[in-house]
């Protein structure tokens, strides 16, 4: 999360942007299509992620305040403000609401069933409750999972097999 790789989030991003509703792009003149963007930490802890994010969408043909709007809220490194944050995000009636980790991506889908959610990185979806299921996620969830299942056997098996391998060198010595 805090150490999610810069095109990690920017993958994410021009996936988000490809599945955004084409009702957004085809708004009324005047109302531009709004992101709602909840941050977990602070403007300053997430400066990193958050120039990836605006600098894709600019790449993208979104230029903040001309063509998209976006509404920055912060937790401030406080879970009990993020219920609060995705409400008024919900009240504002962003089209898509993106965050990162777990706290702030569960808050979301507590606040709304209606609007698109793209969640940067969790660690196990599925298992917190955000989707159905990886194959078929369903609902208004989509994006990044941190969790690699099929993965975690393999590097314990490795990690197990080094350490004894790095034991019995010791032995030997």
């Amino acid at each position: 999360m805090a150490d999610m790789r810069r095109r990690d989030f920017i993958a994410l991003l021009g996936s988000a942007t490809a599945g955004w509703p084409l009702a957004a792009r085809a708004q009324q003149a005047g109302k531009l299509p709004t992101i709602g963007y909840m941050g977990r930490n602070t403007r300053a802890v997430d400066v990193n992620r958050l120039g990836a994010f605006v600098q894709r969408l600019r790449e993208l043909g979104w230029i903040e305040d001309r063509t998209i709007r976006i509404e920055y809220r912060w937790a401030e490194g406080r879970n009990d403000n993020l219920a609060e944050i995705a409400a008024e995000l919900v009240r504002l009636n962003v089209d898509v609401i993106v965050t990162s980790a777990t706290p702030p991506s569960l808050a979301a889908k507590q606040a709304t069933s209606r609007i698109p959610i793209v969640v940067a990185a969790v660690g196990d979806p599925v298992g917190i409750g955000l989707v159905p299921s990886l194959a078929r996620p369903g609902g208004n969830v989509t994006g990044l999972s941190l969790q690699q299942p099929e993965l975690a056997s393999k590097r314990l098996e490795g990690t197990s097999k080094n350490s004894s391998r790095q034991v019995a060198a010791n032995l030997t010595r």
